[in-house]
């Protein structure tokens, strides 16, 4: 399952800033049982645990973070500030606020290191148009389909004999990490089954042990497969980056 550290950072810290989720709870849905340290903070001179940098966020007067996965050839929605390109494709993700740039690197089974990268000075940065969930679900519905025709095309099943279980199963409503409670059933879904997508890309993409596939079938497979990629790209950044409407003064306090 690929996990995405920036991802819960950016929906978790914002639904704290935002007052949609209290201190505690966003940071518990952050770590879990795993060590979180932040170097690069502002004002600071060595590594902090992940909630004294939660607690900094207000007054460095942050709002929001967004999810950026970047890839060689499209890194939109990174700021141009020196290091964090190379830090953010190497890692494949980063939480991008106004003030803060954060990108998380396991460094064994049970810590995750992130370096944070300040903001000013940097150009602003406009952020990538974000499509609409439903959009984004038809897109990634269209997309599952596309897979099971091009593996097929492909005989992917030939060279790794777990794509066909998984393939079967792209269809099923699976569960993804806990999100806050307030965020739409859609987002959940839509983010359960992007990661079970690129699931099936990982091994579709991984030539089995033994498989007899040469440069020119592995480079048809990588195109074929490349749109489908975007796909769970675009899905898993919506899931994330989503942020519910808040309902007029007058409407929540009845």
């Amino acid at each position: 399952m690929h996990d995405f550290p920036a991802g819960r950072f950016a929906v978790w810290a914002t639904a704290w800033l935002s007052g949609r989720a209290s201190y505690d709870l966003a940071l518990d849905a952050l770590t879990g049982d795993t060590a979180h340290r932040v170097s690069g903070l502002p004002d600071t001179d060595e590594a902090v645990p992940l909630g004294w940098a939660l607690t900094a966020l207000r007054s460095l007067g942050e709002r929001r973070f967004r999810l950026v996965l970047p890839v060689p050839g499209d890194v939109r929605g990174l700021p141009a500030v020196p290091g964090l390109v190379a830090v953010a494709l190497e890692s494949g993700q980063a939480a991008v606020g106004e003030r803060l740039a954060l990108v998380p690197e396991p460094l064994g089974p049970e810590v995750i290191g992130w370096t944070a990268f300040p903001l000013d000075g940097a150009p602003p940065v406009t952020p990538p148009v974000e499509g609409t969930l439903r959009a984004v679900s038809g897109t990634l519905d269209l997309a599952v389909g596309d897979t099971a025709r091009t593996l097929a095309g492909l005989d992917l099943a030939r060279w790794n004999p777990e794509v066909p279980a998984l393939l079967a199963g792209l269809g099923r409503t699976t569960t993804a990490p806990a999100l806050p409670d307030d965020h739409d059933p859609l987002a959940v879904s839509v983010l359960g089954r992007a990661q079970r997508l690129a699931a099936v890309l990982d091994l579709a993409s991984a030539d089995a042990p033994g498989a007899a596939v040469n440069h020119a079938q592995a480079a048809a497979r990588d195109t074929a497969l490349r749109p489908l990629a975007d796909a769970v790209r675009e899905a898993t950044s919506a899931a994330y980056n989503y942020v519910p409407r808040r309902p007029p003064a007058d409407t929540a306090a009845r």
